[in-house]
């Protein structure tokens, strides 16, 4: 039985069965602006996702200045200006950086008080949608929400996974 976290439009995850009855290889499926991001693989490695999850929830929780970059432009301009340079500034954006589940989408996050901006996109050629292909996609959702679904994903993974992290 699968279990959803959160809202698609916004950020959802949903925590599936175990694979091949492995107790380290879990379907996790992703999704943000009615996206599915997991498209390509949604069978993490338990441990190593869970690591990188709580990575990403202690990240948000610092407080690092995460405000958009080029306050004149929306986020997905932004996103695209992050991405056209090489001089580093684009990879304190990063989000998520969680392992082969998420490593066909470039995505963002920005912060504004206590709300979260997440301009992505799909980069492999051989995507499942072409028409999703060259468009940035905008998730939006209160910082709380967000870490909330990570928490409730991270539960459902399992203590043993995740007690160690946080």
């Amino acid at each position: 039985m699968a279990l959803l976290f959160g809202d698609k439009q916004c950020f959802a995850a949903e925590v599936g069965e175990f694979w091949q009855r492995s107790q380290q290889l879990r379907r996790v499926d992703l999704w943000a602006a009615d996206r599915w991001w997991t498209c390509d693989d949604n069978i993490v490695f338990v441990p190593q996702f869970c690591l990188s999850v709580c990575d990403s929830l202690a990240w948000l929780r610092s407080g690092s200045d995460l405000s958009q970059p080029f306050p004149e432009a929306d986020a997905a301009e932004s996103h695209r200006r992050l991405l056209a340079v090489d001089d580093g500034s684009r990879e304190k954006f990063w989000f998520p950086q969680w392992g082969p589940t998420t490593d066909n989408i470039t995505a963002h996050v920005f912060r504004a008080g206590d709300w979260l901006t997440i301009p992505f996109e799909y980069w492999r050629t051989r995507h499942h949608r072409p028409d999703e292909m060259g468009r940035v996609f905008v998730a939006e959702m209160p910082q709380i929400e967000l870490i909330e679904v990570l928490e409730q994903m991270l539960d459902a993974l399992g203590p043993d996974h995740t007690n160690e992290y946080l």
